[in-house]
């Protein structure tokens, strides 16, 4: 048994990264069993959910969509705020209720949440039925722990650095767009954030194998990819090979792959060099996210985010000059532990110079562990619920006015599938990642087609496909 320690999993010490290849030689002991996965946060965890995905089918494992008739249930979970942590341990509930007809039920928790010490003790105290708890470390390492389950909890969760495996398999999600991992975990540690502990220290696989896996992808015929990593921009800074992620960006848009994404940056690690290479690749696409989280200096220095508002703003221009049609979006967090009014003025006044797209807006959320946890606050959460909902406001005032501009306009849109609500539609997303509803044929779907669009909402546009639609 290996329990998480988040004093072990704040170190960094200077030891190179392992490179390691996960061994699939594992039996196929399931066939005729099924699966129920559950994800949560990221897209990270839902990558992870794809590598979750292809060992449990290669155990012998078909998937279910209902959680009644699962064998084996997989919660893979996220731990960035404590609304995540509640509604994991609210669906633990039906589980239990569930392994009480089941008795042969497996249940195993993954992800983000399994390497907090808190959790994994209140699961040995309170959640006994859960068979099995595994971390970010060593998904891995999930086969071998289900063929050995012998019914009683089993805890393997490692506060380790972290290594880095090569010529992982994923059952992924779609066959149009794909998640390519180009580092892992983080070295910022923001006063907020629990990732540096949950995810490991910042390890960047090797350009040569990144460039391979997308050329791999466009051969298979995804017209997507989008390189992944809690902050992508700082890529390359813990390797000695000299390259940096706008060597990155340029070698995977070499590829000709059509259309190439990354989330997420961090202000601190964006350079000019970057924002050139975005905008001189037609392939690159005009979108970035820029998380701002404060507008306030005071506020911004407590988080640890290491630079001003002036700095944001100035970067924030820069890529709005230099990337044509670019849109940009951001997250920002209210409610950090003290934040006066003028504080939270202050993230209006950002708002209300930058226009953003869009926005991921939330009221702060302590982890235990992290130092802003330990900050006595005297903000009410009913002043925080009000400065919420009047962010949110601007947020959508501006989007919908951003979304404006787009009318009449025809704009590339790669097709992903059918419309849940109206069979009769398609849906995709724009160059700059603007979800739009479309009159068109399924046949369309993984295509990028022109489409021109009648009409903007706020979080969403409606169009047709245009007479003389570009089709790939």
């Amino acid at each position: 048994m290996h329990v998480p320690d988040l004093k072990e999993a704040r170190k960094r010490t200077k030891e190179k990264v392992v490179e390691k290849k996960v061994d699939y030689t594992f039996s196929k002991n399931f066939v005729g069993k099924k699966y129920f996965l559950r994800t949560y946060g990221c897209q990270m965890n839902m990558h992870d959910s794809e590598e979750i995905r292809k060992y449990l089918e290669m155990l012998g494992f078909t998937e279910t969509m209902v959680l009644e008739e699962s064998d084996l249930v997989v919660l893979n979970t996220c731990a960035i705020r404590e609304n995540a942590h509640d509604k994991v341990f609210g669906y633990l509930g039906r589980c239990k209720h569930l392994k009480r007809e089941k008795s042969d039920l497996l249940i195993a928790i993954g992800g983000c949440m399994a390497q907090e010490e808190s959790v994994v003790s209140e699961i040995k105290s309170k959640h006994p039925y859960v068979d099995i708890v595994f971390g970010t470390h060593n998904i891995n390492e999930l086969p071998k722990l289900i063929l050995e389950s012998k019914k009683k909890q089993e805890i393997e969760v490692y506060s380790i650095e972290g290594d880095v495996y090569e010529g992982i398999k994923y059952s992924r999600d779609s066959n149009i767009t794909a998640w390519v991992n180009i580092m892992y975990g983080c070295d910022k540690f923001c006063t907020y954030c629990i990732v540096p502990y949950t995810r490991g220290k910042q390890r960047s696989r090797k350009l040569e194998a990144i460039v391979a896996e997308v050329e791999e992808l466009k051969n298979a015929g995804y017209k997507e990819v989008t390189l992944l990593g809690q902050n992508v921009n700082a890529y390359g800074k813990d390797l000695e090979y000299g390259y940096d992620f706008k060597d990155l960006l340029e070698k995977v848009a070499e590829t000709g792959i059509e259309r190439v994404r990354f989330v997420t940056s961090h202000p601190w690690d964006f350079t000019d060099e970057m924002i050139n290479t975005i905008a001189k690749y037609e392939n690159i696409m005009p979108y970035v996210h820029l998380p701002l989280q404060s507008g306030s200096d005071k506020i911004l220095k407590q988080m640890g985010r290491r630079y001003t508002k002036e700095e944001y703003l100035t970067l924030f221009q820069k890529i709005k000059e230099s990337i044509p049609n670019v849109s940009i979006t951001t997250d920002i967090i209210v409610g950090f532990p003290n934040e006066s009014e003028s504080d939270f003025l202050e993230t209006l006044d950002v708002v209300n110079a930058c226009k953003f797209d869009s926005a991921f807006t939330f009221i702060y959320s302590p982890r235990e562990g992290t130092p802003a946890s330990l900050i006595k606050d005297t903000i009410s959460m009913e002043e925080k619920e009000e400065r919420l909902q009047r962010l949110n406001q601007l947020v959508n005032q501006y989007s919908l006015e951003n979304n404006k501009k787009l009318e009449g306009k025809v704009v590339p849109v790669l097709v992903l599938g059918e419309n849940e609500k109206d069979k009769n539609k398609i849906y995709g997303y724009t160059d700059t990642m603007k979800l739009i509803n479309i009159n068109g044929s399924k046949d369309l779907i993984g295509k990028i087609v022109n489409v021109e669009i009648h009409e903007a909402k706020s979080f969403s546009l409606d169009g047709v496909v245009a007479k003389e639609s570009v089709e790939n």
